[in-house]
């Protein structure tokens, strides 16, 4: 019995399934994981399911952006206001910024490539994997999901689409710095103040520091979302097709040249 598990046991797993989230292993295009980390550093890595870093680079991008002013510079720059942009910058934090950016950039493309290796080798490997989990306090599955649904509620509210997909650490984290980028960017308020033609107004009351965050989470939170449940869904019909031949298919039973054989 225990070289029977030796044998069964895979050297790589295609997805992992637990209590607050599932996990999965398939291909990515390394340029497009790049292009999410130069967006805003942590997004590349959230894509790629490695939470502890993406979210470390994530919460490092607000604290270091918002202290080195560089949205605000950003603005005044796109302007043309090439003084008021150098005024703005603090440069103690901006030489600590570039470093770190261009890490999260190259360490998340380097991770695609080899994760996509890994996927490759995990698919001939095809190994079986816990498609239930359950606990005291949550539980999770692996189910068909809508992706227009997943897309439909990141729009409504980043973070509410990994929710549905039961991305529970990543929507949550997603969904409490959206709070935090629409109220410290006043967005909201200058939308009221649209509403009641006070053009002027909604300009003035816009915190533009804040304000730059909202297109990139929003942006990051559409993708990310409709992607996963893709993705999902391809699990699920991978994961089902294993079972019923494994379970139901007779081992004689055999496909040639679009002929069935018994």
């Amino acid at each position: 019995m225990y070289k029977q598990q030796l044998r069964k046991r895979t050297r790589r797993d295609r997805a992992y399934i637990s209590l607050y989230g599932t996990t999965i292993l398939h291909l990515r295009n390394p340029y497009v994981v790049a292009w999410w980390s130069a967006a805003f550093p942590g997004f590349g890595h959230i894509l790629l399911s490695k939470h502890l870093r993406g979210l470390g680079l994530f919460i490092w991008e607000v604290v270091v952006n918002c202290n080195a002013k560089i949205n605000l510079a950003m603005v005044h720059t796109f302007s043309g206001e090439f003084e008021l942009a150098k005024a703005s910058l603090d440069t103690r934090w901006m030489l600590m910024y570039i470093p770190v950016y261009l890490f999260a950039i190259w360490d998340s493309y380097r991770s695609a490539v080899d994760l996509n290796k890994a996927f490759v080798l995990a698919k001939r490997e095809d190994s079986d994997f816990t498609s239930f989990s359950i606990g005291s306090m949550e539980l999770n599955y692996l189910e068909k999901r809508v992706p227009l649904m997943a897309f439909m509620w990141s729009v409504f509210l980043p973070g509410l689409g990994q929710l549905y997909l039961h991305r529970i650490v990543t929507g949550f984290f997603l969904l409490v710095w959206s709070v935090v980028f629409l109220y410290s960017s006043h967005v909201l308020e200058a939308i009221q103040l649209l509403f009641l033609g006070d053009i002027d107004g909604a300009t003035a009351v816009l915190d533009i520091q804040w304000y730059l965050f909202i297109f990139s989470i929003y942006g990051f939170v559409i993708y990310q979302s409709y992607e996963n449940a893709v993705e999902n869904n391809k699990l699920f019909d991978h994961e089902q097709s294993n079972f019923l031949k494994k379970n139901y298919q007779s081992p004689t039973f055999k496909v040639f040249k679009g002929k069935v054989v018994q």
